[in-house]
């Protein structure tokens, strides 16, 4: 059976996805595509190998998804994980076309059944987690939680030297929106603690009642679709500043609170005590957000 693990990384928010390959064992190899720094940092982190590339000046990244996919599908490795982010996205979804692996997004964790791959990704906006098995290859998005690793002696590593493909873009939608989010005093976002997109309405009678512009968290806009992906905030979206963010059924994933990095009072609401936004938030309210906002709408119009 081959048990080959291989995980392309595209930006800083990479240990969740190491992670999760790590957790079936086996060797891993690790594609890094970005600066030298990046690569040393993953070497570090316990993967057998380290392929690197990194892109020539003025060249994005995403040019060398066609080539790297090459690179990809002549190891054949059964499990292939990229991280979330826009990089991560176009290599892995390149590469599992030529691999003809299964793609599946929202993954939260893998694990081996005999001959079978288990991927459980979140479901139902978050409220729940299902389990699928396959016997084929399958690529994953990573969508979890970040984690810390322990270092380790430094992997060896090989640099890919590699064409990019000739590139050209084209609008299918506007480029630029107008969200109103760059200069908002209040932002109330939300995430998959919000059940069902009948919920949303919701969320906004709050941010409605507070004057503030509605947000929310990649998964949001760019799995589910409950909301423009003009206004999902993170490392690869909105990176604003308001006077107030209130976080709605957000865990506080790194990428996601990298684009509130600048905001001057982070407020939250989630019914898990753990979630790690406490962490960072000035004021929490731990409790069912189904219960907290229709309190907080009629303390605002009191």
């Amino acid at each position: 059976m081959n048990t080959a693990s291989w995980v392309l990384i595209g930006s800083e928010a990479w240990r969740g996805a190491l992670a999760a390959v790590q957790s079936l064992g086996g060797a891993v190899t690790a594609v890094v595509v970005g600066p030298r720094e990046l690569a040393d940092d993953v070497a570090t982190a316990g993967p057998a190998e380290v392929l690197w590339l990194e892109p020539a000046d003025g060249i994005p990244a995403e040019a060398y998804a066609e080539t790297l996919a090459a690179v990809v599908t002549a190891a054949a490795p059964r499990v292939l994980v990229a991280t979330s982010d826009p990089i991560g996205r176009v290599l892995l979804g390149s590469a599992s076309a030529q691999l003809h692996a299964r793609l599946v997004p929202g993954v939260v964790g893998l694990a081996w059944d005999g001959e079978k791959v288990l991927v459980q990704r979140a479901a139902v906006g978050g409220a729940t987690i299902e389990t699928l098995a396959t016997d084929g290859p399958v690529a994953a998005i990573y969508a979890g939680d970040e984690v810390s690793l322990p270092a380790s002696a430094p992997a060896p590593m090989s640099r890919l030297d590699l064409v990019p493909a000739a590139m050209r873009v084209v609008a299918s939608e506007p480029l630029a929106v107008a969200t109103g989010l760059d200069d908002a005093e209040r932002v109330v976002s939300f995430g998959r603690g919000v059940h069902a997109k009948d919920d949303v309405s919701l969320v906004r009678g709050l941010a409605e009642a507070l004057d503030a512009e509605l947000a929310c968290s990649m998964p949001i806009a760019d799995d589910l679709g409950w909301l423009e992906k003009s206004r999902y905030v993170g490392r690869s979206g909105n990176h604003i500043t308001p006077a107030l963010y209130l976080a709605v059924g957000i865990a506080g994933a790194a990428q996601h609170m990298e684009g509130v990095r600048g905001a001057k009072v982070v407020a939250a609401i989630n019914s898990d005590p753990e979630a790690r936004i406490f962490q960072t938030a000035d004021y929490g309210i731990v409790g069912d957000l189904y219960e907290v906002i229709p309190a907080l709408i009629a303390e605002v119009h009191k």
